[in-house]
């Protein structure tokens, strides 16, 4: 065999080493929580810490904000401040995701939805308007299925009913690739992570520095075990199939120019679950709560104007009680 060779294969194999021990160090990092977000605070429960904001009158209707994959309470920071005025809004950092805590494991859709119920039974909260944006939405229907006393109504905003209504790009999905994964994943960079997110957008919008700094925050455990989680999910019975019998108010909200779910199709499987509201946004991707937070905003409220209404009826029937 040629010297050369022989270098060659040498190099290649301890390569391989080299990128076995990464996949090893790399599958077993874990965070703890800390706030990220200014006037958040981390709630303590068992199954992992979480980050929590909690806004507008604690006697107005709830709303319950959950995040997309990889993403935050950073993504409503455009949609809060049109919400608050007339509502208590809660937006929760899921497990592995912004500032809260990232363990080795209690990713699960179920395991999920279990802690966004500790975090609502802690505030006292019930019957909340819950609006889930892409991986925040199979959470939201989790949560609706294990504690349907939390859930009043249920919007989605571009959740895939099932993985086969869109799909992410060829590096995205190398990054869940065994060895290969967790080996992009140490080389990733600003610039390769704000290509990524710019699937989450019209084509043309920019992407928010911020965005970028919550995906470099994660461990790579957490970025591969809730997308594999989401997908377990719904590929056991699809989101609108698990709607259906829960004869809950839905509404369901996709951007038209979505670059990673078929929104259309999208829209008429929710369509199909009786009584079912839908909204497509002109102008829009896969984020417009981000993109476009004005007519988002109007699309949720005009949802929640019933528990609003239900909500003022019965405070002004407690006051006329306890006049003397």
């Amino acid at each position: 065999m040629r010297r050369w060779l022989k270098v060659l294969l040498a190099a290649l194999a301890a390569l391989l080493v080299l990128m076995l021990l990464n996949a090893l160090t790399t599958n077993h990092q874990t965070k703890s929580a800390e706030v990220t977000v200014d006037g958040a605070r981390i709630i303590s429960l068992p199954g992992g810490d979480l980050q929590v904001l909690d806004s507008g009158p604690r006697d107005a209707p709830p709303i319950v904000l959950l995040h997309c994959y990889t993403c935050s309470i950073n993504w409503w920071g455009r949609l809060i401040p049109l919400l608050d005025r007339d509502h208590r809004v809660i937006a929760i950092d899921l497990l592995g995701h912004g500032g809260s805590e990232m363990p080795r494991s209690g990713y699960s859709m179920q395991d999920q939805a279990q802690l966004v119920a500790q975090v609502l039974d802690r505030l006292g909260v019930g019957k909340a308007i819950v609006v889930g944006h892409s991986l925040g939405g199979v959470v939201g229907v989790a949560l609706a299925e294990q504690s349907p006393e939390l859930v009043g109504g249920l919007a989605i905003i571009d959740s895939a009913p099932d993985s086969s209504y869109g799909s992410l790009d060829l590096l995205a999905r190398a990054l869940y690739v065994p060895v290969l994964g967790e080996a992009l994943w140490r080389v990733k960079s600003s610039w390769t992570i704000r290509k990524g997110l710019e699937q989450a957008f019209a084509p043309g919008f920019d992407v928010p520095d911020q965005f970028v700094d919550d995906l470099k925050r994660m461990t790579y455990t957490a970025y591969d075990h809730s997308s594999s989680a989401a997908d377990d999910y719904t590929g056991d019975s699809p989101l609108q199939e698990r709607i259906r019998p829960l004869h809950l108010p839905l509404l369901a909200i996709f951007g038209a120019e979505d670059q990673i779910v078929d929104a259309r199709p999208a829209l008429s499987a929710y369509a199909d679950v009786p009584a079912a509201q839908t909204a497509l946004l002109q102008g829009s991707g896969h984020s417009p709560q981000v993109e476009k937070p004005v007519e988002t905003a109007r699309v949720i409220q005009r949802f929640a104007e019933p528990l609003r209404r239900q909500t003022a009826k019965a405070g002004q029937s407690r006051r006329r009680k306890s006049s003397p």
